[in-house]
């Protein structure tokens, strides 16, 4: 069987790029489709495919400036020539789902989030945009939710990472769709001894406005509790600015630094509306509570009173009082474990490839339509 996996770029290595490493231990023989690659940026396992660009790659400053040419990128995924191709698995978030399939072919969309620059985070977007920016988008994402709303018509079906981006695409696309959640390498993590265990919060993810890491930094220097902050983004500056004398900004740090953090915080701060969230599962895989914002993906992993608390404001105060009422939770390590195993990557697997052999079996199965009978 001739497989196509359609992502929206190549240039790092997030939650979405989690999937297509996933995807690809699925499909060993897969070739990939995207707008921008940058081999170094992504894992080994990625780079063993086939991988095929479009026009986009080749533009100026593409490896950086990509999402400036978010408006082209509908015309080059329809440039892409997929004839051939039994399964097409495409991974939205950004432009990947709108190729024009062949008919013969089915068409699987793992959708992480119908696009929110478009849509729900639109006017966040616009808001936070520059002068000229935010004079351009009214037309330009205009024409991108008519050519969005179009191209979901291309797919046979759609898979939602969690119940609230299923909302999303039934409320933008009027479509239903299957939940199946991510692949966290839930195995990857383990608890610290309780001895090793520290005296700090953490905080792990792309330091970006939708993800409010200023809250969080804002509550820890009122509170004067240690926080620890790793990850990269846009506003790192901005936060090692922001920080007191008990926020730690690392910026991006590698895989057994991060693992380290994660077992020995005494819990995960999470100030962001997710669309599902890797970062709250890797940290109960290790052991840990989270304290999230009680929207988004965080609801259906984290459990109240189990594995963490919630919060209902994006305030200082709320956080604050958040934190504050961890200390009434029974801190259960091995059972916070045992709740985050079932968002692990065989669930993914078993899931994903039950679901997409049944679509290939039902179209082996659909019987081939017949001309309707002329009478002369």
């Amino acid at each position: 069987m001739k497989i196509a996996i359609i992502h929206y770029w190549l240039v790092g290595m997030r939650g979405g790029e989690k999937v297509i490493e996933a995807l690809c231990e699925m499909y060993p023989q897969a070739d990939i489709f995207t707008h921008v690659y940058v081999p170094e940026m992504v894992s080994g396992r990625i780079r063993q495919h086939r991988v095929i660009p479009t026009f986009i790659n080749a533009l100026p400053r593409a490896a950086r400036m990509y999402k400036t040419y978010l408006p082209l990128m509908p015309l080059a995924l329809e440039q892409l020539d997929l004839h051939g191709y039994d399964l097409i698995i495409s991974s939205e978030s950004g432009p990947a789902k709108g190729i024009i399939a062949p008919p013969e072919a089915v068409h699987v969309c793992y959708c992480h989030t119908p696009m929110r620059y478009i849509w729900n985070m639109y006017h966040d977007y616009r808001k936070s945009a520059g002068w000229l920016a935010r004079q351009m988008m009214p037309p330009l994402t205009h024409y991108l939710r008519m050519w969005d709303v179009t191209s979901a018509a291309r797919v046979d079906s759609f898979v939602a990472n969690s119940a609230t981006v299923a909302r999303r695409i039934r409320r933008y696309y009027g479509a239903d769709s299957v939940v199946i959640h991510p692949p966290v390498d839930t195995g990857a993590f383990s608890p610290a001894a309780a001895s090793e265990l520290g005296d700090y919060y953490l905080m792990v993810g792309e330091l970006v406005p939708y993800k409010r890491p200023d809250l969080a930094v804002r509550a820890f220097n009122d509170m004067k509790l240690e926080l620890v902050v790793i990850g990269g983004g846009e506003m790192l500056d901005e936060i090692r600015r922001l920080a007191g004398p008990t926020v730690k900004v690392l910026g991006s740090q590698p895989f057994d630094v991060l693992k380290q953090h994660y077992a020995r915080c005494r819990a995960l701060i999470f100030p962001g509306e997710e669309d599902f969230g890797m970062v709250p599962v890797e940290a109960m895989a290790s052991g840990r509570p989270v304290v999230a914002y009680g929207r988004g993906g965080a609801i259906e992993t984290v459990a109240k009173g189990l594995s963490g608390v919630f919060f209902e404001k994006q305030t200082v105060e709320d956080i604050s009082s958040a934190v504050r009422s961890l200390a009434a939770i029974d801190i259960d390590s091995e059972q916070i474990v045992a709740h985050a195993r079932q968002f692990g990557r065989d669930q993914f697997f078993q899931r994903m490839r039950a679901h997409i052999d049944g679509l290939l079996a039902q179209k082996a199965d659909a019987p081939l339509a017949t001309p309707p009978r002329m009478e002369l």
